[in-house]
């Protein structure tokens, strides 16, 4: 089984977070008795799809959107995606979030689009010292401590639940 997990990040963080999901899901795929073979790519990088018996989609999230790369790579390829399991991810809310009953990141119209069977939100990372200066005046103006709230338990847990739905289709299709 091919999966293809495609990132979009600006400093590396996200990219953590999807070679920790590539992991998991190829773990929970070689328990199961099913040899994966996961590659995790830059989205801007994407040029098919094809090929891909599944694919996570992530990205960092900037003032509540996804980075152009993974915008370009969804809509450029929405018709392949619907064909084919698909999860997306966010990262980047940082510290504590003023309304959390709130979505910080708009993405349900594109779970639709493309059929996603789920999207997971978790938290990012900020160290000011690989920020750029308007970065660092947003993060600064929003008064946001540095710090790695990036859960590797649930993000882990979350790959392997991938990997474990992907062996059910495995199995039913066999």
């Amino acid at each position: 089984m091919k999966i293809l997990v495609a990132v979009a990040t600006r400093h590396g963080a996200t990219r953590e977070i999807a070679e920790n999901v590539a992991t998991a899901v190829g773990a929970a795929l070689t328990d199961a008795g099913v040899e994966p073979l996961v590659e995790v790519r830059d989205a801007g990088l994407v040029h098919s799809v094809e090929g891909f018996d599944a694919v996570v989609l992530g990205s960092a999230v900037y003032m509540g959107h996804w980075l152009e790369p993974a915008r370009k790579l969804a809509e450029s390829f929405s018709d392949e995606l619907r064909r084919v399991p698909v999860w997306l991810f966010s990262s980047g809310p940082i510290g504590e979030q003023d309304k959390p009953a709130e979505e910080p990141v708009a993405v349900e119209d594109l779970v639709r689009r493309l059929g996603a069977r789920g999207h997971r939100l978790f938290g990012g990372k900020i160290d000011r010292r690989s920020l750029h200066f308007p970065e660092r005046a947003v993060v600064a103006a929003l008064r946001v401590a540095d710090g790695d709230n990036r859960d590797w338990p649930s993000i882990r847990a979350w790959g392997r639940d991938i990997g474990s739905a992907l062996a059910q289709v495995v199995r039913s299709t066999s």
